[in-house]
């Protein structure tokens, strides 16, 4: 599966866009929708991106989260599967993979216990961020709606 058009536009509110780099609510460098800058790409530390070049950006980023929740090998809908996408984008894949989410998709729990396990993930730092909050319960509310 596909990260939807809405799944992206959720990734993007929480997100935000920018064309030049800022430090992330735990102070690591980020530009674009939410890309961190790792070493090999140091080089976008001095960058201004185009619109272009941010959504370029935001599509190969999505590849690896894309490919994470489809590993699970769960039988989902795309409002769950866009969910999921962006919670991986948020969390990262490693902490996805082996999160009790994660587990519990894979051992087919129900809908609405897998749906609540959204809401653990609302700190950075070890601290409660609002900001995360509200994207979880909106990740949740994505998870849970009805196509």
């Amino acid at each position: 599966m596909k990260t939807s058009k809405e799944g992206i536009d959720l990734i993007k509110q929480f997100e935000g866009v920018k064309h030049k780099m800022y430090k992330d609510v735990v102070g690591l460098p980020t530009i674009g929708v939410g890309h961190l800058i790792t070493e090999k790409d140091k080089h976008l530390l001095t960058a201004t991106l185009s619109e272009e070049e941010v959504e370029m950006l935001l599509k190969k980023d999505l590849e690896r989260f894309e490919f994470a929740v489809n590993s699970l090998s769960a039988k989902l809908n795309q409002n769950e599967f866009d969910a999921l996408v962006s919670l991986a984008f948020n969390i990262g894949t490693s902490a996805f993979v082996s999160s009790t989410l994660a587990k519990k998709l894979r051992t087919k729990h129900l809908r609405e216990e897998v749906a609540a396990e959204f809401l653990r993930w609302n700190k950075a730092g070890g601290k409660e961020v609002a900001g995360l909050t509200r994207r979880r319960k909106a990740e949740k509310e994505l998870f849970l709606k009805h196509e």
